[in-house]
């Protein structure tokens, strides 16, 4: 559970935003330091599930073929089969646009060569390689959970930022998912806390509010 003083930078960050015609997200703006950025085992990049949701639609693409597919098609936005997978390695322009419209991917492990085959060289680059699923996976379960995860992801850069809300979500929830994602940080950066420089929490158009 988060502390009462990162609750109330949360609480400055949604009062002082503007008023918009469109719903706001909340995001993190996460600046690190001393931490050689091109050496990418001190790089950033993790899936993290926020335990109050994201607060907006996460697009999910499961490949999956038989029960699981069936299964995949109540909870998923889309479901693709191997004849999908080859279609699209036919198609860089409609893998690009499947890539870019898609948060999260899904795959079987029986089907996990054949994506690195037809999709590898577009979600690749992009951080967007599926999520194993084992036979042993309720694909239910993994797409709900899936639903509200986030991907932090610094790349070389020493400033990344990542969605931890919605501006009509509850300053607490907002407040819990920011500190689930400074506690991973803490936990994988070399020096924990010492390599964070500062964070920052704002709405889209809103102003900064330092959180850490």
């Amino acid at each position: 559970m988060a502390d009462q003083e990162l609750e109330q930078a949360v609480s400055r960050a949604l009062e002082d935003a503007p008023e918009r015609n469109f719903r706001e997200t909340v995001d993190l703006a996460v600046n690190l330091r001393d931490l050689d950025l091109n050496e990418p085992s001190n790089r950033v990049d993790e899936s993290v599930v926020l335990p109050s949701g994201t607060g907006q639609e996460t697009r999910i693409v499961v490949i999956a073929e038989g029960e699981t597919g069936l299964r995949a098609e109540d909870v998923a936005d889309d479901v693709l089969d191997g004849d999908d997978l080859a279609d699209l390695g036919d198609d860089d322009d409609a893998a690009k646009d499947l890539a870019e419209e898609t948060d999260f991917f899904i795959a079987e492990e029986s089907r996990m060569q054949d994506v690195g085959r037809y999709l590898g060289t577009i979600l690749g680059p992009r951080g967007k390689m599926p999520e194993p699923l084992s036979p042993d996976d309720d694909v239910v379960e993994v797409v709900n959970r899936m639903k509200n995860t986030v991907q932090i992801r610094s790349g070389d850069r020493r400033t990344f930022h990542t969605r931890v809300g919605a501006e009509d979500m509850g300053a607490e929830e907002i407040a819990d998912n920011i500190d689930v994602i400074l506690r991973r940080l803490h936990a994988d950066l070399e020096k924990g806390p010492l390599n964070l420089d500062s964070v920052y929490v704002k709405t889209t158009m809103g102003p900064s509010v330092e959180v850490a």
